[in-house]
């Protein structure tokens, strides 16, 4: 089959050797050592280069961002590490670019880092990581995006909800309670961002969650900030933090400890935890159904639109929209 014919997904094409001879065209020589590593939205390879030295290439989906809000993701990235705050920045080529191109394909190259997820078991290491957010979002606040979207419910949630539906991945039997309970969730998610009041939306990592951290005997560093966008600080907290109340609660607080030596945290963002779980978890299904066409989901994602997944799906919204309910949350 002929490797441009429409009916096969974009990345099809990017085959072995047009990733070596992407990263040939930068002008440094591989050695044909090629890894790919755990990523699903893009695809990111280790790639050996002749001096026995490793580098980190991220080739982005197709149509997803504009080459203005990719460029925005690293001027934030490199704002961030003029400031000494340990993320991963892309790599600029002789010409000081950093958002590359070869045969269609947009990609960046990053050195390789290593380290392992963090502990955040230990006290220490969660005032450590809450000092980290806090110089990450003084940064962010000192501009903005203007080619990246806000978090919202729209989005996340209206627009999620109506993909499902729309095009039918719902089994028919569920079909009907999913759009009632997806119904009844939204008023309940607008009225937690009312009880937040008016916060300032800045730019964040704005996908803060153990797999995009890396821990070293220097601390923590930030990689992926692919889903940056604005919206509300507590957006980098909440994925950080345990399910059961009171540990939560206990998590927060040393977080918090840390944060508020670099930036003042608004505490009334506090409510919105749960709303920003419950978007997560509608915006979740919808993207696993928008990529559904990308080979590299249905295998890495077998359990994805079976029965048993819209029935765990449903009892996930359910338990959302008991905690949306409670008239107050026990840490404010």
């Amino acid at each position: 089959m002929n490797e441009f014919d429409d009916k096969l997904h974009p990345y099809s094409r990017l085959t072995p050797d047009r990733i070596l001879n992407a990263i040939d065209s930068t002008g440094r020589e591989t050695n044909g050592r090629l890894l790919a590593l755990n990523s699903y939205e893009n695809r990111v390879y280790q790639v050996g280069l002749d001096d026995n030295s490793y580098i980190v290439v991220k080739f982005y989906r197709p149509d997803r961002w504009s080459d203005a809000a990719i460029h925005e993701e690293h001027e934030f990235t490199d704002a961030l590490n003029e400031q000494e705050v340990p993320v991963l920045t892309p790599l600029r080529d002789k010409n000081n670019k950093s958002l590359l191109e070869f045969e269609g394909f947009r990609f960046a190259v990053y050195r390789r880092c290593g380290g392992h997820a963090p502990d955040l078991n230990f006290v220490e290491n969660r005032i450590w990581f809450g000092r980290l957010l806090a110089r990450i979002h003084a940064v962010g606040a000192l501009t903005s995006f203007e080619h990246r979207p806000s978090i919202s419910i729209q989005e996340f949630g209206l627009d999620a909800s109506e993909f499902l539906l729309e095009n039918q991945f719902l089994p028919m039997e569920y079909e009907s309670s999913y759009r009632a309970i997806s119904r009844d969730l939204i008023p309940l998610i607008e009225n937690r961002f009312k009880l937040a009041g008016e916060y300032r939306s800045i730019r964040l990592h704005g996908d803060c969650h153990a797999g995009n951290v890396l821990w070293t005997d220097a601390g923590p560093h930030f990689v992926d900030f692919d889903d940056s966008r604005m919206g509300p600080i507590i957006q980098d907290f909440w994925m950080l933090l345990p399910s059961e109340q009171a540990e939560l609660n206990r998590y927060l607080e040393d977080l918090l400890e840390g944060y508020n030596e670099f930036y003042d945290f608004d505490y009334r963002q506090l409510h919105l935890i749960e709303a920003l779980r419950t978007l997560r978890i509608m915006h979740y299904s919808a993207w696993l159904a928008r990529r559904w066409s990308d080979p590299a989901f249905p295998a890495n994602f077998p359990w994805f639109n079976t029965p048993s997944y819209w029935e765990e799906h449903l009892l996930s919204l359910k338990e959302q929209l008991a905690l949306l309910q409670e008239a107050s949350s026990e840490f404010l």
